[in-house]
């Protein structure tokens, strides 16, 4: 009798496991980097840096560097720094940057926690026939990030949460290059 359970057992955690697996097969997932609805032939893309239109100071440059390292690190496309030598080009503007406070401490009063919001826009054009394959007029990001009471340590965190912030905007617009989304 012991053999019986436990072959049911294996049944049916096989079971369950096959279920899951054929149920996550029809969900839509897929591996990044793959099924790409860029132009087949496409090797290069060159990626100039965004156009600041804020007040924030070198957003662009960081923002940039965070979309050419996740172009590099999840497709197989070169970056370029030529526009001519590309096969396609991803312009972009970061549009507006704004911080609001999110949490108070209850017994100071201070901020704690800010909310920063950006918006950008992205279009990405073929090289040889100036048409737009991606665009996206108005991309909103979010972060949150604490803030020390220290005022010398509050300017030290915010340039990592700027980084962070950078990091989740290249891997969304990357994503939506690739899927076209």
């Amino acid at each position: 009798m012991p053999d019986n359970h436990f072959s049911r057992s294996r049944w049916a955690i096989t079971s369950a496991l096959l279920l899951v697996s054929v149920s996550a097969a029809g969900c839509g997932y897929h591996v990044v980097g793959h099924d790409s609805t860029l132009p087949e032939g496409w090797k290069t893309i060159a990626i100039p840096a965004l156009k600041n239109n804020t007040t924030q100071y070198r957003i662009e440059q960081t923002f940039t560097e965070a979309i050419v390292h996740e172009f590099i690190s999840r497709t197989k496309y070169r970056v370029v720094q030529n526009e001519a030598e590309a096969d396609g080009v991803l312009h972009g503007e970061v549009l507006s940057i704004e911080t609001t406070p999110l949490l108070f401490d209850a017994t100071t009063g201070e901020v704690t926690t800010m909310l920063v919001t950006v918006r950008v826009k992205v279009d990405l054009v073929d090289s040889k026939t100036k048409a737009p394959v991606y665009q996206n007029k108005d991309m909103m990001f979010r972060q949150q990030y604490q803030i020390s009471s220290n005022v010398q340590s509050f300017f030290q965190e915010e340039s990592p949460a700027l980084k962070r912030m950078a990091h989740d905007l290249a891997a969304q617009i990357v994503s939506n290059v690739l899927e076209n989304f």
